[in-house]
């Protein structure tokens, strides 16, 4: 079940390869993503020291989950990721100039998720064809459910 998606990722991107990594979080934040207090928009994941970690991601706190800390919502949050994976991931980034992007939060077994996303980045006339064809796509459905009238 779907948590928060980063739609700007996919419109910004070309998504070529998906993981899905665990999130190292604290218990206030955990209260706050499921009372959907989360957001993804201008997170991305960077490699520092051998490990994966979430920057910008904004988690608002609750009033009532945090009385007894000072919570910081756009702290950095360590990914979780087994070490074959981290290490094929630092390779494609380093040498051949791919992103690491947050796409999706989600449960899964009772535990939040994070899918990251190995992009490479789209140019204006990308963003602009991809448009084009998700309009022709959508025209299509229309003409097809006008004509089941």
């Amino acid at each position: 079940m779907s948590i928060i998606q980063n739609k700007k990722a996919f419109h910004d991107f070309f998504i070529e390869d998906r993981y899905e990594a665990g999130l190292m979080l604290e218990g206030w934040e955990v209260k706050a993503i499921r009372a959907g207090r989360a957001q993804l928009k201008e997170a991305y994941v960077t490699v520092k020291d051998g490990a994966l970690y979430l920057f910008g991601a904004h988690i608002s706190p609750l009033p009532t989950a945090s009385t007894h800390i000072v919570p910081d919502p756009v702290r950095t949050r360590k990914l979780l990721l087994h070490a074959a994976e981290i290490d094929k991931l630092t390779g494609k980034v380093q040498r051949a100039g791919y992103t690491l992007m947050p796409l999706d939060m989600h449960y899964k077994n009772g535990r939040i998720k994070l899918e990251i996303g190995l992009a490479k980045g789209k140019k204006q006339h990308d963003k602009r064809a991809t448009e084009r064809d998700r309009d022709a796509v959508r025209e299509a459905q229309m003409a097809m459910k006008k004509e089941r009238r």
